[in-house]
């Protein structure tokens, strides 16, 4: 078959190459129904089994509040015995005991948030380098094994970000932003701390708090790190002529307050890229730092003398419903801030300014005019000879990729996930030691996936820097039944959305897709059409016939393409104004040119 060329060049939008903020104004107000749900299968041996749960509070901050209410602890079979206490952060803590547990025992959690949202000019007069700080505050300034802000290399990095500001917005500010552009998001990172997040940048939404705050404690910035719950609920924000959708999976989640003299305690989500945090999050835990902050959902045990050491099997599940939701945000674009999308409020700080304004230029000195006296003429210098004209270049023929030679294998794409992994359990992963510290802690691990066969069609942009020829493209799939037909579509590039479809995949049966647990990739067959891609921004759509029940599995943030590089739509329709604010997981395979 004959080569099929794609010629594209790169057309970049200018939402892709920006260093900006959208700044909101708006409100979000919600009532939601909440239900954590864990069942526990012990094991022969058990002696005293401990659940702990912390009791969510009331909180309310410049930016965001919850109000608690209709909390309930239900469990099957109930524990002989519970203990109330608060611990040194103000934690409200309620432990549950069982005697020789020799069945499932199932904990429920249930209660009523109303969370609002309201976003306006937030304005503080703090000064940086803080200082008289109250004795609540003190405290998290603190340099802990997983916030290292006494680290050399964390304080200079802080030193550096922070140098010559003088109002705490402005410090915390480009601590933020850099915190943003510095990380990429991975689900299970090899460590938690602040110090491996800035050397390797990358991580979970712990590397992502632990960073701040130790960037922030290392310039004398108080901030505790918050652990609650995000709802998988998403809310749309219309940025210029297009629709942002943001979306959380639905799981436990990390995030940061920041103490200000004069405002309180304000949250802020560096994972998310929000200065602030929605309504979709329940705040329930506070603490130094993850490693503190380890009381709700805590198992432990005792065993008996001479038992063989083991762990309990967890199950956690998370149900909400929104009772009532009402979103009501605008939105300017203002040209300061990161390379990567950050929605913020509006920020004002009256001490300084805190946008970054271009250097203004210094004039240049004139000579100081001196009266005309009569000097002998002095010999003129020599004329210095003409310049002489390069020859003009002669144009570059165009590169005709069809001629080319390609035999590199080529990999490329948002290739990190975590491959097979069981997500029905959790909260067992990355409990190595549990069995002989006798304890399980929550983490951090969610199902980051969309529903894709359903009432939204998806796509995804890659964007090559060399030619290829294309072989397959890969997604992160995982099936959970249903009959029918997957297949991809690829185009080109048209104003920033997918344009004309160029070719399609063989069409895939869903019965052939068999991943026993989590995800997998998922290869879509190109290769017998001979496509030759050359350098430019593609497109591929993920289309379905029959009714196949399958997810697809994506990253936080934009690891590797353009922060509107992926789009849905309304199945049937034409346009693909909605922008999603996460990045699916593909590869594309093929040979690049010798």
């Amino acid at each position: 078959m004959k080569a099929i060329t794609l010629l594209v060049g790169i057309f970049v939008l200018c939402l892709n190459l920006f260093a900006q903020e959208f700044v909101l104004s708006g409100n979000q107000e919600s009532a939601i129904r909440y239900k954590l749900e864990q069942n526990i299968t012990p094991f022969s041996g058990i002696d005293v089994m401990m659940v702990s749960f912390v009791v969510p509070r009331d909180f309310a901050s410049p930016t965001y509040a919850q109000k608690i209410s209709d909390l309930k602890f239900e469990f099957n079979p109930p524990p002989r015995e519970k203990e109330e206490e608060t611990d040194a952060r103000g934690n409200q803590i309620r432990k549950f005991y069982w005697d020789r547990p020799d069945q499932n025992i199932q904990c429920v959690v249930k209660l009523k948030a109303d969370n609002q949202v309201a976003l306006s000019s937030l304005k503080s007069n703090a000064a940086f380098p803080p200082s008289a700080l109250p004795a609540e505050a003190e405290v998290y300034v603190k340099s802990t094994n997983q916030v290292q802000s006494d680290n050399p290399d964390i304080k200079k990095k802080g030193q550096q970000l922070t140098a010559g500001l003088s109002t705490q917005f402005a410090a915390v500010q480009s601590i933020l932003h850099f915190v943003v552009d510095h990380l990429h998001y991975v689900l299970v990172p090899e460590n938690y701390d602040a110090v491996y997040a800035l050397r390797a940048g990358k991580g979970n939404c712990q590397n992502y708090s632990h960073l701040a705050a130790a960037l922030m404690r290392s310039v004398g910035i108080p901030v505790r790190i918050v652990n609650g719950i995000t709802l998988k609920k998403s809310y749309d924000v219309r940025l210029g002529q297009s629709e942002y959708s943001f979306e959380m999976a639905q799981g436990r989640h990390s995030w940061v307050e920041v103490f200000f003299p004069d405002l309180g305690w304000v949250p802020f989500d560096p994972q998310q890229t929000e200065f602030f945090v929605s309504n979709r999050y329940l705040r329930i835990e506070t603490g130094l730092d993850n490693e503190e902050t380890v009381q709700d959902g805590l198992v432990r045990w005792t065993q008996s003398h001479g038992s063989e050491k083991a762990m309990p099997k967890l199950e956690e599940a998370i149900e909400s419903d929104f009772i009532t939701d009402n979103v009501s945000f605008l939105s300017k674009k203002q040209v300061v801030g990161p390379e990567k999308l950050l929605l913020t409020p509006e920020l004002f700080a009256a001490a300084a300014p805190l946008a970054v304004e271009e250097p203004s230029k210094v004039p240049e000195e004139k000579p100081e005019k001196k009266p005309v006296t009569k000097t002998e003429p002095k010999p003129e210098p020599e004329a210095e000879p003409e310049p002489v004209p390069e020859p003009e270049k002669a144009a570059q023929p165009a590169v005709d990729y069809t001629a080319l030679n390609y035999n590199t294998p080529f990999e490329y794409g948002n290739l990190e996930y975590p491959i097979n992994f069981d997500f029905l359990y959790a909260r067992l992963a990355g409990q190595e030691g549990a069995s002989q510290k006798n304890e399980l802690k929550r983490n951090f691990m969610v199902e980051t996936a969309e529903y894709v066969t359903g009432r939204e069609q998806f796509a995804q942009i890659f964007v090559l820097d060399e030619p290829i020829k294309l072989s397959k493209v890969g997604i992160a799939l995982h099936n959970f039944g249903g009959n029918g037909f997957l297949w991809l579509e690829l185009s080109e590039d048209a104003d920033g959305i997918p344009g004309k479809t160029a070719a399609s995949s063989r069409k895939l049966p869903v019965n052939y897709i068999r991943i026993p647990k989590g995800y997998d990739w998922v290869d879509f067959d190109f290769s017998s059409q001979g496509l030759i891609l050359s350098p430019g921004r593609y497109w591929f759509v993920l289309h379905y016939s029959g009714s196949p029940i399958v997810n697809w599995f994506y990253s936080y943030g934009k690891p590797v393409g353009p922060v509107d590089g992926t789009r849905s739509r309304a199945v049937g329709e034409s346009g693909w104004d909605k922008i999603l604010s996460y990045e699916f997981n593909y590869r594309v395979i093929g040979k690049a040119a010798e």
